[in-house]
């Protein structure tokens, strides 16, 4: 396992963070969405077969894919400014490269340089956690979680708009200026986390893992173009079932895993992992959906004959209420919890598909579908690093919230292929040119609305008692409800002092407090005069383990009653340096 040089990092930042680590996620979500207005061109654009031109697609999510959880990972051990500020490097060294060809295979290599800024979103979450007060992380990350949904739907009408009266390249030119800016203002406003993971990159994971991801999402984004019982298609998915199984053996015998397999396996974290699957699969539709609807002529007798800039504006308004729901979300989950407020999006999203298969007449029903879905998918995406953040140690915010994105974009991934596939099959043939029909609409947003459901019994399922841990870490909305936490901790919990050999204090030793079952409740870091406080989530034993440099090890049982006192415990380290 690896450990982090400190639970409670200096809060030490600006104002200015949390909105220039936001603008961050836009800029990835920008750099995805770029080329939706002009998908349908690409083939004649590159001269090749559409075949062929899905790649420039399907490099950047495979890319990203890998990409995600190696950065969060490296973020852990290294430093998380670091890591973002160099996948949003590569990003815009892609987007350059992009910028200057009209070949295939170089405008391939670009795309997937421009994936490697998906680490950005993970990171940038990971930081919050390490620097901001308790009062601002649950909005703050709620921002973050949700921006790649923000920059989604305010790059559309924006790239449209350029497609439509530029040169095409011209979006990646101006990817990479929203690149550079992101980098100058990371360096100039954020600083560098203090946390640290010990330990050294598992360079074996790492090759293991991406390998059984590009086995795994290759077949699901190319599956269409090859036929799903093709024995490509079935071979790929037999690989990536064998590699992820021996990637998953070699992680559990390794010390310091890419991934915790051990943490990854707790119920709210598989949990939370498996629903961000579901709510992939349901932001992705109505982006799908939505454009084409809009686009296609009247004359079909369903299509409302909009222009490319005009269904970018509709669709809009799903990006900008995810943007305005993370202050609404933070209030929410201040009085009921994030799991509560993942319920309430969840059922928010199904209501909006429900209700958009009956509203796809008008160009002001888009809207008002686009406004439900965005409020619901906001809620439900600004619950998720939250969830993560409560039930993981601190040292793996950065690895853990790669992997959650991760599963984010494999639910995009197979709503992208799931939704291509049934509107190419329920699509009429006009004079030789596919046209998708309402009928596939209707049946897409049916899929959506299912796969919510899944997500919804999924969430229903995450334990309740997770809620006071997460309670202590993100409930404060303003200062004084912080104070009232600090003051509530001291109380009901356990508090005492950390002292070497000699009595004297110990300052900025790690003491973790472990359950019955053996998992982490809580951790603190012993302040200057070695005084530590730690919250109990319940009644009952605990084990209270010390550690610190130049320090054996120590650890200690001690009973809680769960009434409104704090337990004295005074913890003696042992002297003599011990290797972490």
């Amino acid at each position: 396992m690896t450990h982090t040089t400190t639970d409670q990092p200096g809060r030490r930042a600006s104002g200015a963070v949390v909105p220039v680590l936001a603008f961050a996620g836009i800029v990835v979500a920008v750099m995805q969405t770029l080329l939706v207005p002009v998908i349908k061109d690409l083939p004649q654009l590159l001269g090749t077969a559409p075949s062929n031109a899905t790649w420039v697609l399907t490099s950047t999510l495979l890319s990203g894919a890998v990409a995600t959880p190696i950065m969060g990972r490296l973020g852990d051990l290294y430093g998380k400014r670091r890591m973002l500020v160099l996948s949003l490097a590569v990003m815009v060294v892609g987007a350059l490269v992009s910028a200057l060809t009209s070949e295939l295979l170089t405008m391939i290599v670009g795309r997937t340089l421009q994936g490697f800024a998906m680490g950005a979103i993970p990171l940038g979450i990971g930081l919050m956690r390490d620097m901001l007060p308790r009062e601002r992380l649950g909005s703050a990350m709620a921002l973050m979680s949700s921006s790649i949904g923000v920059g989604g739907g305010l790059a559309l009408p924006a790239a449209a708009l350029v497609a439509q009266h530029t040169d095409w390249h011209t979006l990646f030119y101006g990817a990479a200026g929203l690149g550079v800016l992101s980098i100058a203002l990371t360096l100039l406003v954020v600083p560098e986390s203090p946390m640290r993971a010990r330990g050294s990159f598992d360079l074996l994971g790492a090759v293991g893992l991406s390998a059984g991801l590009v086995l795994l999402l290759l077949p699901v984004t190319k599956g269409s173009d090859w036929g799903w019982s093709s024995g490509t298609t079935l071979g790929l998915f037999a690989a990536a079932v064998v590699v992820l199984l021996l990637w998953g053996l070699l992680e559990l015998r390794l010390k310091a895993p890419l991934v915790d397999l051990r943490t990854t396996a707790r119920r709210e974290v598989l949990l939370t992992n498996l629903a961000s699957i579901m709510v992939g699969v349901s932001f992705y539709v109505v982006s799908l959906v939505l454009p084409q609807l809009l686009q296609l002529p009247a004359a079909t007798g369903y299509g409302l004959g909009r222009s490319m800039v005009v269904a970018g504006l509709c669709v809009a308004p799903l990006g900008l209420t995810m943007m305005f729901t993370a202050p609404v979300y933070a209030r929410l989950s201040a009085r009921y919890g994030p799991r509560t407020t993942l319920i309430t999006g969840l059922v928010i999203i199904a209501i909006g598909y429900g209700g958009g298969l009956g509203l796809m007449d008008a160009a002001w029903q888009t809207i008002v579908t686009s406004v439900v879905l965005g409020a619901g998918i906001g809620l439900a995406y600004s619950s998720l690093p939250a969830l993560i953040v409560g039930a993981v140690p601190a040292s793996e915010t950065g690895a853990a919230n790669g992997l959650n994105t991760l599963m984010r974009s494999i639910g995009t991934s197979v709503s992208s292929a799931v939704i291509g596939m049934v509107l190419a099959d329920t699509a009429d043939d006009v004079g030789g040119v596919a046209v998708p029909t309402m009928h596939g609409f209707r049946v897409s947003f049916l899929i959506a609305t299912a796969a919510v459901a899944v997500g919804l019994l999924l969430a229903v399922f995450l334990p309740k008692t997770a809620r006071r841990a997460q309670h202590t870490q993100l409930r404060a909305s303003s200062e004084e409800e912080a104070n009232l936490e600090r003051a509530e901790q001291a109380l009901r919990g356990f508090r005492g002092r950390v002292l070497d050999a000699g009595g004297a204090p110990v300052a900025r030793a790690k003491v973790t407090l472990i359950d019955r079952r053996g998992r982490q409740a809580g951790a603190t870091v012993s302040a200057e005069d070695g005084s530590y406080v730690l919250a109990v989530p319940a009644q009952g034993a605990y084990v209270l383990a010390a550690r610190a440099a130049g320090h054996g090890p120590l650890a200690s049982s001690a009973t809680h009653a769960g009434d409104e006192r704090a337990v004295e415990l005074d913890l003696s380290l042992p002297g003599g340096a011990v290797t972490a």
